[in-house]
């Protein structure tokens, strides 16, 4: 299938969500899934098989605490990899009032977002994988319920593409793949060379470039502040981070024209062996990161960085409940729905 096939093979389940109904959206999701399908869901849902169980597990549950839920797709990626699968990777948001409990997580009675990196590959005319990070914490922050330590870069409702084309992309996207893989290779290469000027980070980022970070690790602008809100204290932590495709890690990439994703169910693999990222302790042990990556270049250089990783996971894989922990200090919290008045009769007596 050409991308534009693909992307046409998810245009009715992209439409439905855009004003979520569960009765219109289960005959379509059945339709799209093979009935086996493995969905790798980020913590705490995990790996489930067909529709029937991300709407009933996931999606059912959001709507509920969101009752006007509504899907808003901002990239929109798909080709077939270098092996010859063909993915579709889709950025966005996930908006809605919030008002019942989700996950626990208490309602605050007002617009929320969540952003989602959600990818589909797709086989015989049916989507057959997902791998899927929905940023969790970015709910937890906006209900001021996030309880493990503050984020070091800024917290925002990440944009849409600066170019404005992120839902209408085409062309070769080869050029783009090799200069983010050219860049990921430079940025191993320390510190096992000790020089950090290996990294080569002027070569390849413009130097008014974002870094879109998950809820937990924040944003930054420019190379200083990747450097100082992400880099130093990631690199600290965890100096052996490896590049995808070592042993049973292997990442999925697909490009089109100024844009490359990747998807990896994990992709990296390191030690905790430090202090100094997230507030983490030199746990000593080795985890794998999932990470669900866009870019996108301007001009010959990386101009925007969307990056989510499952942190709910890497939590749980050091021994850390994240959601118990956050059941601790919403002890005295009312976590019952919210009921909005219409304000027609504060209107009325004026």
């Amino acid at each position: 299938m050409t991308p534009k096939d693909l992307k046409s093979f998810l245009e009715n389940f992209r439409k439905a969500a855009e004003n979520f109904d569960p009765t219109v959206m289960r005959p379509i999701m059945n339709n799209l899934f093979a009935s086996d399908a493995t969905l790798h869901l980020c913590h705490p849902f995990g790996t489930v098989r067909g529709a029937d169980a991300l709407l009933d597990d996931c999606l059912i549950p959001l709507h509920q605490a969101m009752p006007d839920l509504e899907r808003r797709d901002m990239i929109l990626l798909a080709g077939t990899t270098p092996e010859g699968q063909e993915w579709v990777g889709a950025m966005g948001q996930y908006m809605g009032t919030f008002l019942a409990p989700f996950l626990d997580i208490p309602p605050t009675g007002g617009l929320a977002h969540m952003r989602y990196h959600e990818f589909f590959r797709i086989e015989d005319g049916e989507i057959v994988e997902m791998q899927a990070i929905w940023d969790i914490p970015e709910l937890m922050m906006q209900a001021g319920a996030w309880p493990m330590a503050p984020q070091l870069g800024a917290y925002l409702c990440t944009p849409a593409p600066m170019s404005g084309d992120g839902l209408h992309l085409s062309g070769d996207g080869q050029a783009t793949m090799d200069h983010v893989i050219a860049m990921l290779e430079d940025l191993c290469r320390y510190p096992a060379d000790p020089d950090p000027k290996v990294m080569n980070l002027e070569k390849y980022w413009h130097p008014r470039f974002n870094w879109y970070g998950p809820a937990g690790t924040g944003t930054a602008r420019g190379i200083s502040g990747f450097r100082n809100w992400h880099q130093i204290p990631f690199l600290r932590a965890m100096p052996d981070r490896k590049l995808d495709a070592m042993g049973d890690l292997l990442s999925h990439w697909v490009a089109e024209g100024n844009y490359v994703c990747e998807t990896g169910w994990p992709n990296m693999r390191l030690t905790l062996s430090d202090d100094g990222w997230m507030g983490i302790a030199p746990a000593g042990k080795e985890v794998l990161l999932r990470s669900l990556d866009f870019w996108r270049m301007e001009d010959g250089l990386i101009r925007e960085n969307w990056v989510l990783v499952d942190l709910l996971d890497l939590y749980s894989q050091i021994g850390v409940d994240v959601l118990a922990r956050m059941g601790e200090f919403n002890k005295a919290r009312n976590l019952g729905a919210i009921t909005l008045p219409d304000g027609l009769s504060k209107l009325l007596r004026r």
